[in-house]
Protein backbone atom coordinates (compact mmCIF):
# COMPACT_ATOMS: atom_id res chain seq x y z
CA UNK A 1 0.00 0.00 0.00
CA UNK A 2 1.75 3.26 -1.10
CA UNK A 3 1.54 5.97 1.81
CA UNK A 4 0.47 9.41 0.31
CA UNK A 5 2.06 11.46 3.73
CA UNK A 6 4.55 10.28 5.97
CA UNK A 7 2.61 12.09 8.91
CA UNK A 8 1.01 9.41 11.09
CA UNK A 9 -2.24 10.44 13.35
CA UNK A 10 -1.47 11.67 16.62
CA UNK A 11 -3.87 9.05 17.61
CA UNK A 12 -2.01 6.16 16.10
CA UNK A 13 -0.42 3.86 18.44
CA UNK A 14 3.17 3.12 19.12
CA UNK A 15 2.68 -0.21 19.56
CA UNK A 16 1.32 -0.73 15.50
CA UNK A 17 3.79 -0.24 12.55
CA UNK A 18 3.00 2.81 10.52
CA UNK A 19 0.92 1.59 7.52
CA UNK A 20 2.54 0.47 4.60
CA UNK A 21 5.50 -0.78 6.12
CA UNK A 22 6.69 -4.24 6.23
CA UNK A 23 4.90 -6.37 8.44
CA UNK A 24 2.94 -3.59 9.96
CA UNK A 25 -1.00 -5.34 9.39
CA UNK A 26 0.39 -7.86 11.89
CA UNK A 27 1.40 -5.40 14.52
CA UNK A 28 -2.09 -3.73 14.42
CA UNK A 29 -3.52 -7.42 14.49
CA UNK A 30 -1.42 -8.16 17.48
CA UNK A 31 -2.47 -4.35 19.38
CA UNK A 32 -6.07 -5.23 17.99
CA UNK A 33 -6.04 -8.63 20.05
CA UNK A 34 -5.40 -7.32 23.16
CA UNK A 35 -7.93 -5.09 23.35
CA UNK A 36 -10.58 -7.90 22.64
CA UNK A 37 -11.29 -11.24 25.86
CA UNK A 38 -8.91 -13.89 25.11
CA UNK A 39 -11.64 -16.05 24.06
CA UNK A 40 -12.29 -14.03 21.04
CA UNK A 41 -8.62 -13.31 20.21
CA UNK A 42 -8.48 -16.95 19.01
CA UNK A 43 -11.64 -17.04 16.73
CA UNK A 44 -10.66 -18.13 13.53
CA UNK A 45 -12.56 -15.35 11.68
CA UNK A 46 -11.17 -12.56 13.53
CA UNK A 47 -7.73 -14.15 13.02
CA UNK A 48 -8.06 -14.21 9.35
CA UNK A 49 -9.40 -10.94 8.98
CA UNK A 50 -7.63 -8.05 10.30
CA UNK A 51 -10.40 -5.61 9.32
CA UNK A 52 -13.17 -7.67 11.48
CA UNK A 53 -11.11 -8.19 14.37
CA UNK A 54 -10.57 -4.22 14.54
CA UNK A 55 -14.48 -4.01 14.24
CA UNK A 56 -14.67 -6.11 17.34
CA UNK A 57 -12.40 -4.35 19.01
CA UNK A 58 -14.01 -0.85 18.34
CA UNK A 59 -17.01 -2.83 19.45
CA UNK A 60 -15.54 -3.71 22.70
CA UNK A 61 -13.57 -0.21 23.62
CA UNK A 62 -16.81 1.83 22.67
CA UNK A 63 -19.13 -0.91 25.40
CA UNK A 64 -15.78 -0.22 27.83
CA UNK A 65 -16.35 3.38 27.72
CA UNK A 66 -19.98 3.43 28.43
CA UNK A 67 -19.30 1.25 31.63
CA UNK A 68 -16.76 2.72 33.12
CA UNK A 69 -18.88 6.27 32.39
CA UNK A 70 -21.75 4.67 34.51
CA UNK A 71 -19.25 3.87 36.71
CA UNK A 72 -18.27 7.52 36.96
CA UNK A 73 -21.58 9.05 37.04
CA UNK A 74 -23.44 6.47 39.99
CA UNK A 75 -19.80 6.60 41.97
CA UNK A 76 -21.34 9.02 44.44
CA UNK A 77 -25.10 7.58 44.91
CA UNK A 78 -24.07 4.40 45.29
CA UNK A 79 -20.61 3.74 46.73
CA UNK A 80 -21.67 5.34 50.10
CA UNK A 81 -24.31 2.31 50.60
CA UNK A 82 -21.34 -0.32 50.58
CA UNK A 83 -19.60 1.41 53.37
CA UNK A 84 -16.49 2.39 51.66
CA UNK A 85 -15.05 5.97 53.58
CA UNK A 86 -15.11 9.09 51.51
CA UNK A 87 -10.82 9.20 50.64
CA UNK A 88 -11.92 5.69 48.82
CA UNK A 89 -14.98 6.82 47.42
CA UNK A 90 -12.89 10.42 46.19
CA UNK A 91 -10.10 8.23 44.92
CA UNK A 92 -12.70 5.36 43.27
CA UNK A 93 -14.18 8.81 41.02
CA UNK A 94 -11.29 9.75 39.74
CA UNK A 95 -10.11 6.54 38.89
CA UNK A 96 -12.78 6.10 36.71
CA UNK A 97 -12.41 9.82 35.12
CA UNK A 98 -9.47 8.74 34.28
CA UNK A 99 -10.19 5.52 32.90
CA UNK A 100 -12.87 7.51 30.57
CA UNK A 101 -10.27 9.70 29.49
CA UNK A 102 -7.91 6.36 28.46
CA UNK A 103 -10.48 4.67 26.83
CA UNK A 104 -11.60 7.47 24.79
CA UNK A 105 -8.17 7.49 23.41
CA UNK A 106 -7.91 3.75 22.42
CA UNK A 107 -11.16 4.45 20.96
CA UNK A 108 -9.71 7.37 18.81
CA UNK A 109 -6.79 4.71 17.90
CA UNK A 110 -8.22 1.93 17.25
CA UNK A 111 -10.61 4.15 14.63
CA UNK A 112 -7.40 5.29 12.80
CA UNK A 113 -5.88 1.73 12.94
CA UNK A 114 -9.58 0.52 11.58
CA UNK A 115 -9.62 3.04 8.71
CA UNK A 116 -6.14 1.63 7.89
CA UNK A 117 -6.41 -1.56 7.75
CA UNK A 118 -9.87 -1.01 5.67
CA UNK A 119 -7.36 1.49 2.92
CA UNK A 120 -9.73 4.69 4.41
CA UNK A 121 -6.79 6.45 5.65
CA UNK A 122 -4.69 6.32 9.39
CA UNK A 123 -1.73 8.43 7.38
CA UNK A 124 -2.43 12.14 7.52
Amino acid sequence: MPLTSTRISPDWPCQVKTPGSYDWERSAAKWLRELIPARYASYPALIRHPVLLARHAQLQVQQEVRVARTALQTARAELPVLGLPESVIEHTIKLYAAEVLQLQHIARSVRAVSEALAGRGGVR
